[in-house]
């Protein structure tokens, strides 16, 4: 089984979004039982929220399927707990190095190849969406040829 934590900063928009994505692809491959998706935040400013709802309505539009969601912040325990941990942007892998009191680790990575901007800042979901679906079939595909 593959074990992967995507993480962003707050747990309510990218980490989760990129969680019900690749949730969908898994589901639609038949593929649910080699695969644990998670995802956590490297702050506590939203522990217990559920997404935030522009995050829904993207989702929506999408016809991507999604469960209720409780926002949590990455705790050190974690580092055993996932395979991988997909992070939003470099700070985010900033913020696991020092979680987890390590200097580098190589299931640390990033979804993309630059960050992710975060649309709680930009009000910008559809593009967030589209970089994070981005992301997630590249990062699929990767998975898949293991």
């Amino acid at each position: 089984m593959i074990r992967i934590c995507f993480v962003c900063l707050g747990n309510i928009c990218r980490s989760p979004m990129a969680e019900a994505i690749l949730k969908n692809f898994i589901k639609e491959n038949g593929e649910d039982a080699h695969y644990y998706i998670a995802s956590r935040g490297t702050s506590s400013e939203e522990e217990g929220n559920d997404f935030y709802p522009p995050v829904k309505k993207i989702l929506d539009l999408h016809e991507i399927e999604y469960d209720k969601h409780v926002a949590k912040k990455v705790v050190k325990e974690d580092y055993d707990k996932f395979d991988y941990f997909v992070c939003m942007e470099k700070s985010n892998m900033d913020s696991l190095f020092k979680i987890f009191q390590i200097e580098d680790c190589s299931k640390i990575i990033l979804l993309l190849d630059r960050d992710i901007s975060d649309p709680w800042y930009t009000r910008d979901f559809e593009t967030t969406y589209q970089d994070i679906y981005e992301g997630i079939l590249t990062l699929y595909k990767k998975l898949s040829n293991r």
